[in-house]
């Protein structure tokens, strides 16, 4: 199931607030007859309690009307011809759009799908809204990335309706199968984010995806364990990212250089004080060391591979090549942040 983000409001609250007016104008024509219940005649000729005037109200607004209770007096006769003909009136619209409301509803999502899907180019599909996801996604959005090319795909309940609230498109249903992932269009997507719980469904994905796309789509995997990394690069990963030996070395860095993981845990928050970032080598700067250069530079990327700068051997950068460089957060960037 396709979940977008909502343009207006849902046809269940839609049809609350219609039932809420019908509820509404039949009190409102139970409280006018009730006032004025000795103008009218009913067969039994006992006069009207309030139940015989709700029974009047409903069959009138429904334009029912058996007769058995009728206005006798010209102020009740009056009172019908201001009030409860209009009143039958909007009862009327007011049903009538209630039930357009529910059969329309089906084909206008239909249509919003078919719109979105003729839109949606070169997009990003991250699987799974959990922590790593949200993270991945805020990653995305602070580099500048159109929420609009994002699409989440979740199974679980509250997840989807916290990413279709953050104003994200959602596929409901599990990212192994492969009709999930078509409904995501992942054969023209940029790239596929696997952020699951679980390594076991990470692997998976990971073959579903590259049995859809031929390998043609970069795909990028998160996994709790060391032991799992070279088996989702032989499944076809382009990148792994091992949470749990990241944490690890993390908490190592911490212990023995503490100063350092102040700075790792101020590169990798957003907003504030350092930030990687990358850019394409500018022409004047082809044939320099990049260690010659205004920017702190930490890495090449040539041919996407990454080129280290640390050691005695001279690197001079070459056209077409990317630089990995630290930029100060609080200010406007203008490369690519990661």
């Amino acid at each position: 199931m396709i979940h977008l983000p909502l343009a207006r409001q849902g046809p269940l609250r839609a049809l609350a607030i219609r039932l809420a007016m019908a509820f509404t104008l039949v009190l409102s024509a139970v409280a006018i007859v009730y006032a004025d219940r000795e103008g009218y005649r009913d067969v039994n000729e006992d006069g009207l309690t309030l139940l015989d005037c709700f029974y009047y109200a409903v069959v009138s607004l429904s334009t029912t009307g058996y007769g058995d209770i009728t206005p006798a007096t010209q102020s009740a006769r009056l009172v019908n011809v201001l009030f409860i003909t209009p009143a039958r009136v909007l009862f009327l619209i007011i049903l009538v759009g209630t039930t357009l409301e529910v059969l329309t509803d089906q084909y206008r999502s239909g249509l919003r799908i078919s719109r979105w899907r003729r839109k949606l180019k070169d997009h990003v599909i991250i699987c799974g809204y959990g922590t790593k996801g949200r993270a991945a996604v805020d990653a995305l959005l602070e580099t500048g990335y159109d929420k609009s090319r994002i699409v989440i795909v979740e199974n679980r309940e509250v997840a989807v309706r916290q990413a279709a609230a953050n104003g994200f498109a959602v596929i409901e249903g599990n990212a192994t199968r492969s009709a999930v992932l078509l409904d995501a269009d992942v054969k023209n997507c940029k790239s596929v984010i696997i952020a699951t719980d679980q390594d076991e469904a990470s692997v998976l994905i990971t073959l579903t995806v590259r049995q859809l796309t031929a390998g043609q789509v970069r795909i990028i995997a998160a996994v709790r364990e060391q032991e799992n990394a070279a088996l989702l690069k032989q499944s076809g990963a382009h990148h792994v990212i091992v949470s749990s030996s990241t944490a690890g070395r993390l908490l190592g860095l911490t212990t023995t250089a503490p100063p350092l993981i102040d700075v790792v845990e101020d590169l990798l928050t957003p907003g504030q004080g350092m930030a990687l970032a990358m850019r394409s080598a500018e022409r004047a700067e082809v044939g320099r060391n990049p260690r010659e250069l205004s920017t702190l530079v930490v890495a090449l990327i040539r041919r996407g591979k990454v080129v280290p700068l640390g050691g005695g051997q001279s690197v001079a950068i070459e056209t077409g090549d990317l630089l990995v460089y630290i930029r100060d957060d609080e200010t406007a960037a203008t490369g690519v942040s990661f």
